[in-house]
């Protein structure tokens, strides 16, 4: 059990039915402090006023690293490093987590009491440009961009000189080109 009094950033709580992440807190006295939480299944961020008395159940979020498979169409496999045991998420879980991720690569599965929640990419990822149009000298400011697709079939905002055929690092945070491997 935890209190409002003690809540620090990044602490995971069980509150209304749903697991919560506190991303900021204000203490205030007298004892009506705001924190900012963030549902951590839904993705939604709320302002909560809690009392300093108010008792939570700690949630305890596990991390583990696992190999994606394949998707079939309806549902993405991944399989667990350590025991090979599989498991099977859909497309709700998934989102756009695998947008820049290949079979047969590491991801992490966010979970609470067994179920899966999230799926986590690596930070960056390198992927193969498979269709990308020519870049055109000229008339450029500096930074100018073209789009081009990798070999996920996500898009890529990348600098002229890209071409296809070419390696990139890419931060799956963002889903921006970092550079040109």
């Amino acid at each position: 059990m935890v209190t409002a009094g003690d809540f620090k950033n990044g602490l995971t709580i069980e509150f209304e039915g749903n697991i919560y992440q506190i991303i900021e807190f204000q203490h205030v006295k007298p004892g009506k402090g705001a924190a900012f939480v963030k549902n951590i299944k839904s993705g939604g961020v709320v302002e909560k006023t809690f009392r300093p008395t108010e008792k939570f159940e700690n949630a305890h979020i596990e991390r583990k690293e696992m190999q994606y498979l394949y998707n079939d169409g309806e549902l993405f496999y991944f399989m667990d490093n350590e025991t090979f045991d599989q498991i099977a998420l859909g497309p709700d879980v998934i989102g756009d987590s695998l947008k820049f991720v290949k079979e047969n690569e590491n991801v992490t599965i966010v979970s609470h009491a067994g179920n899966a929640f999230q799926v986590e990419p690596p930070i960056s990822v390198e992927l193969l440009v498979t269709e990308c149009e020519p870049g055109e000298k000229g008339n450029t400011a500096q930074g100018a961009t073209k789009p081009c697709i990798v070999e996920t079939g996500a898009q890529v905002m990348v600098p002229l000189f890209v071409n296809e055929g070419d390696t990139l690092k890419i931060d799956t945070r963002t889903g921006e080109y970092s550079s040109r491997v």
